[in-house]
């Protein structure tokens, strides 16, 4: 199958083009900005195969992307380029915005046109997954799952550009008739994952010695799915998907922040052994603008309808991720070097008299 994938380089994105080049045997052509978050390295692997190729070009540009969808004329489009880090949107949300919303825009109309032009089998066949966030309904209370239907109730400029994006993407369905299917997930791990957000930084600064930030008193919850298992989904939603159904991914893997610290501060104890004990190391500060406390969602639509189940738990997921960024330093030190340090993301500007 032919198919294009944006955001491709990116965390999330580069475990798709893996899974669709390496187990699917699919032609993937990759685009992308290629912001801080992405990494040639990532898509090496599906590269090396012949059937990758990297397109580098902003999604906003929607003459760009009408030209590259007619000359590429792929059976399916999975969308997951986006501005993804929360902390960064509260301190800059302008690019959050034009990505999101902007460049979902610009693709949906690309995908339009070229849909148009297509005629029998290959315009019943052609779909178009838009990959979103649990973010988006907001914070739940200590019972409850999100569900398909649960009310949108973003908090952040990140999540409120994501609802923009999903409403859009179901607009083009009942509009145009654009077969759109969208997923909402719960928060991936796993390899590749760029060290800003909450798994590789700890890990990379346990490693390194220095404090485990936990953002107020570690008791907000995450769902956590491992990255790979998301990628089988979102391949299987594509394929046998409803066109404007919405499909929630979850790893039914809940946790506090800080029993994920302290998970992988005991792995890094077990399998490389430092002076003291890492737990040492974890230190409070102050909560994040507007942080949702509990995420956690209802997967089982998609897992009756389509019979996608989670592969790893979070204990075997988390091993196998701590154990990547033991054995991958060549990775991830050029970019603590030169990219992103660690240093605390997302506070608020002080207001100006």
């Amino acid at each position: 199958m032919k198919v294009i994938v944006t955001g491709g380089a990116g965390f999330i994105g580069s475990a798709l083009v893996r899974h669709l080049v390496q187990d699917r045997g699919d032609e993937v052509v990759v685009i992308d900005k290629m912001t801080y978050a992405a990494n040639r390295a990532n898509i090496a692997p599906a590269e090396e195969t012949g059937r990758c190729r990297l397109i580098v070009h902003d999604i906003c540009d929607q003459e760009a992307m009408t030209r590259i969808f007619a000359a590429e004329a792929p059976q399916q489009v999975f969308h997951l380029a986006a501005e993804s880090h929360v902390d960064r949107s509260i301190s800059g949300p302008r690019d959050f915005i034009e990505t999101n919303v902007i460049g979902t825009y610009s693709l949906l109309e690309a995908a339009r046109a070229y849909w148009t032009s297509l005629t029998g089998a290959a315009k019943d066949a052609f779909r178009f997954l838009h990959v979103s966030t649990d973010e988006v309904y907001g914070s739940l209370g200590p019972e409850g799952l999100f569900h398909e239907t649960t009310p949108y109730d973003p908090s952040s400029p990140y999540s409120a550009s994501k609802a923009a994006s999903d409403h859009l993407a179901k607009a083009w369905v009942r509009t145009y008739g654009l077969p759109v299917v969208v997923s909402n997930c719960s928060n991936n791990y796993g390899p590749y994952h760029f060290p800003e957000k909450l798994i590789p930084l700890i890990i990379l600064n346990a490693l390194e010695g220095k404090e485990l930030p936990v953002y107020g008193d570690g008791s907000n919850v995450r769902d956590w799915l491992y990255v790979e298992d998301h990628a089988r989904a979102q391949a299987l939603i594509a394929a046998e998907g409803r066109p404007g159904e919405t499909y929630n991914v979850g790893g039914r893997n809940e946790r506090t922040n800080l029993q994920v610290v302290e998970t992988i501060c005991d792995e890094l104890d077990r399998l490389a052994p430092a002076e003291r004990p890492r737990r040492e190391l974890i230190k409070f500060v102050a909560d994040r603008p507007g942080h949702d406390h509990r995420y956690a969602i209802d997967a089982t639509k998609l897992e009756t309808e389509l019979g996608w189940r989670a592969q790893e738990t979070f204990e075997t997921g988390l091993a196998k991720t701590v154990r990547w960024y033991l054995d991958n330093p060549g990775w991830w030190t050029p970019l603590r070097k030169s990219v992103y340090s660690g240093e605390r993301l997302g506070l608020l500007s002080p207001q100006k008299a």
